[in-house]
């Protein structure tokens, strides 16, 4: 049964850089400790540490700088004082934790606190009572003795937040102004590859009473939410090889793309362009997908448009993305962490089983290797996610600080997922 921690141990851990000496071996209390059976949680999904929890005195203590970075915590350690600095700004609103080796008397912005057990040194790494951590930087803490785990929950945090609006995403058009950013999905390239805004699915909505296209764009503009054109298009019929591949279909689409944006007060493009390197080339696609969103880069810019690209994981069966390339040429990439399975597990009829987050993780460091995370946004598919999977979600996305989420789609995000996602994430108002 779990229950609130009031006298637990937060472990900081410290490797320390050049220039540090080796401690000493683990003390003999703390080698006494259930360390191994010890499992760590961060908003539900285990959080891989530098040395394995230890209980002390029956406080557990866990790595720290692990733990401090997923939440958004800069540390710095200072070997010749023997003193490590936390801080945190959120909100305008900055929190500083100033802690010394052995000590326990901490320093929190500036006043004096003491602490049940003092920063010690095991195996090389510090540690630090958890509760006090906890209270200071806003984390959660629950202890679980049945199975031996730390479950940690994240605080709100302020994050880039970008929807998704379909024709059919009416009913969560109130949301708008509480977004950073939406992609209005209102054309594609069609299976001739030409670009249209009167597709099936991918279309310039009809007017509902007083609502219309122009009043969207306008209303999200005023309220200082970005509004893209989306422009959706699949490699089905290589429709897209086609445009990439040929210099003249390329100019052809990319003039009406940016045309079209300038005609409606776009304030930017999104490219949602699928199903590239499945069965081409990889090589060849990529380099000439590369050079498509070189042309479209230079052209958003030079008629003051930003760019974004909605793109498969770098490990989906789709390999024509090359995220280091294009994550210097456009503004924004969205990882589409989804679709790796179909109905599985408790699915029933239409209903999508969530995503296995282990993938979604995986997408994460790929895409890290390649790209600055202030450019990556993690893409959760709303129609296949719950509630509990949801923070899950939000909650890799705070421990990699990427630079926010995208929400596919609006209108299809049930009572309880927005529940979770205004627990998580602090909304702009």
């Amino acid at each position: 049964m779990k229950r609130n921690i009031l006298n637990m141990l937060l472990a900081v851990s410290l490797i320390a850089g050049s220039g540090v000496t080796a401690v000493a071996p683990r003390t003999a209390e703390a080698a006494s400790s259930s360390s191994s059976s010890i499992q760590i949680l961060l908003d539900g999904y285990p959080l891989a540490t530098t040395v394995s929890p230890v209980i002390i005195q029956n406080t557990t203590l866990v790595p720290f700088r692990t733990i401090s970075e997923a939440l958004g915590v800069s540390v710095t350690w200072n070997a010749s004082n023997k003193t490590i600095q936390a801080v945190k700004e959120q909100g305008g609103i900055r929190t500083e934790v100033l802690l010394t080796l052995d000590s326990k008397q901490a320093v929190v912005n500036g006043k004096s606190v003491s602490l049940t057990v003092a920063p010690r040194s095991i195996s090389g790494s510090t540690v630090i009572p958890l509760s006090f951590f906890s209270q200071q930087f806003g984390a959660q803490v629950q202890w679980d003795q049945a199975t031996k785990t730390v479950s940690i929950t994240s605080p709100k945090r302020d994050m880039y937040t970008l929807g998704f609006y379909a024709f059919s995403s009416i009913s969560d058009a109130p949301a708008i102004p509480t977004l950073d950013a939406v992609a209005f999905g209102w054309s594609r390239i069609d299976e001739n590859g030409t670009f249209t805004q009167s597709g099936k699915d991918f279309k310039l909505p009809q007017p509902l009473g007083e609502i219309t296209a122009d009043t969207l764009i306008a209303d999200a503009s005023e309220a200082g939410t970005t509004p893209y054109l989306m422009v959706y298009s699949s490699d089905v019929k290589g429709e897209l090889t086609k445009i990439v591949e040929n210099t003249e279909s390329r100019q052809q689409a990319i003039s009406d793309m940016i045309a079209a944006a300038k005609d409606k007060e776009f304030s930017g493009i999104l490219l949602d362009f699928e199903g590239l390197g499945l069965t081409t080339d990889k090589a060849a696609t990529r380099s000439s997908f590369n050079a498509f969103v070189k042309q479209l880069a230079q052209e958003t810019r030079s008629s003051g448009l930003k760019l974004a690209l909605a793109l498969h994981p770098l490990n989906s069966s789709y390999q024509g993305y090359d995220y280091k390339t294009l994550g210097e040429l456009a503004d924004e990439l969205i990882i589409m962490a989804y679709d790796y399975q179909t109905k599985s597990g408790g699915s029933t009829g239409n209903e999508a089983a969530p995503e296995p987050i282990s993938k979604v993780d995986e997408a994460i460091r790929l895409a890290l290797q390649e790209t600055d995370k202030g450019k990556l946004i993690l893409g959760l598919n709303l129609h296949s996610e719950n509630a509990a999977s949801v923070t899950k979600l939000i909650g890799l996305a705070k421990r990699y600080d990427l630079k926010g989420i995208a929400l596919w789609r609006l209108g299809l995000i049930s009572a309880d997922e927005w529940s979770s996602l205004r627990q998580s994430v602090e909304f702009k108002s």
